[in-house]
């Protein structure tokens, strides 16, 4: 927040929240994907299906694959990079963030990123967490509540706070 260019940043959350009031508007599948696809930078396929409300508080650092399914009320912090692979769902009020700030008090202005990887045919649940600079594995689902803090190995299950692993999948 420090940086000299910080400001640029605020102006492109401003167009972004502007764009996101009517998205959440939107009474139709088609029209979510044109305002989101606005949003992002880049087409959003057909196949995907996004429920408002979203947030996202940048949007140009996401990117969606084919066949996702994102159910309402979801958040994607994303100045740290979030990709979400083709055949991925995520379940209602799932937070991403790609973004936090150091625990020192010094330094707690400061934005440090990380990418998060929602990789082909995961399952996030319902109200599920996601950290900066997570990976979830193909085939992974994380269950409902989890705060995931560290990658999560493909055809696993994940729950808790933090997330640790469950089962393995055949």
């Amino acid at each position: 927040m420090d940086d000299p260019e910080y400001h640029q940043i605020g102006a492109s959350v401003k167009q972004t929240h502007a764009l996101l009031q009517k998205l959440n508007a939107s009474e139709n599948a088609d029209e979510v994907r044109r305002w989101l696809s606005e949003i992002v930078g880049t087409e959003v396929d057909r196949s995907t299906t996004v429920f408002p409300p979203f947030h996202t508080n940048f949007g140009k650092f996401t990117r969606l694959g084919r066949n996702v399914f994102i159910n309402h009320a979801c958040s994607f912090l994303d100045l740290g990079g979030i990709t979400v692979e083709d055949d991925v769902m995520i379940g209602p009020r799932v937070n991403i963030t790609s973004e936090t700030h150091p625990v020192q008090v010094s330094r707690r202005r400061t934005l440090v990123p990380g990418a998060v990887l929602i990789k082909r045919g995961a399952w996030i649940g319902v109200g599920a967490t996601i950290m900066p600079g997570v990976t979830v594995g193909e085939n992974a689902v994380v269950a409902a509540g989890a705060v995931v803090t560290a990658d999560v190995s493909a055809n696993t299950v994940v729950g808790g706070v933090p997330a640790k692993v469950i089962k393995h999948l055949e």
